[in-house]
């Protein structure tokens, strides 16, 4: 085989290769479930931050979270899911008008209480009510995906429970 008919194939080769790989891509970027949180009564949580706007900021990174865990759910499929209360880890600092965060690892550990619903085509495939609770969250490192930002301990707590419950098997 002559070596311009060796460079056209390879050519030919990468092209279809490299086509190959942007439709797989699409697909994986379009092959993505979705979450509509709701937080119910958010004013009676046991602990969800001091002030309003900590506790705004407290359920807006809950909520993204979730969002972004259900990314990885089967196109088509919603979660939904309803936060019935929040304890945020540790306990906040006995100072006056500050949410400051004091982490002991005794009884100030994270718990989250969810009730949820995944559904496919309008039709329920799995519920549930789940009490999370991470009794030695300062013994374990924050899972990557939750160790920037805000709430490491309670988004490491989401991310185990989404995937126990919704886990490819």
């Amino acid at each position: 085989m002559n070596r311009a008919l060796r460079t056209a194939l390879a050519a030919t080769l990468l092209a279809v290769v490299s086509a190959a790989v942007l439709v797989a891509l699409a697909r994986q970027a379009h092959a993505a479930g979705s979450a509509d949180v709701r937080f119910v009564e958010p004013e009676r949580y046991r602990d969800a931050g001091l002030l309003a706007p900590d506790r705004e900021r407290t359920l807006a990174t809950l909520a993204a979270h979730l969002k972004q865990l259900a990314q990885r759910l089967p196109d088509g499929r919603q979660l939904r899911v309803d936060v019935l209360d929040v304890d945020l880890a540790g306990d906040r600092s006995p100072r006056p008008g500050t949410d400051v965060r004091v982490l002991r690892g005794g009884a100030d550990v994270p718990r989250l209480h969810l009730k949820w619903t995944l559904e496919e085509g309008g039709r329920t495939i799995k519920s549930g009510e789940d009490r999370l609770t991470d009794l030695g969250y300062l013994t374990q490192a924050p899972h990557r995906a939750a160790a920037s930002g805000d709430l490491p301990y309670e988004k490491r707590l989401l991310t185990r429970w989404f995937d126990e419950r919704f886990a490819a098997r």
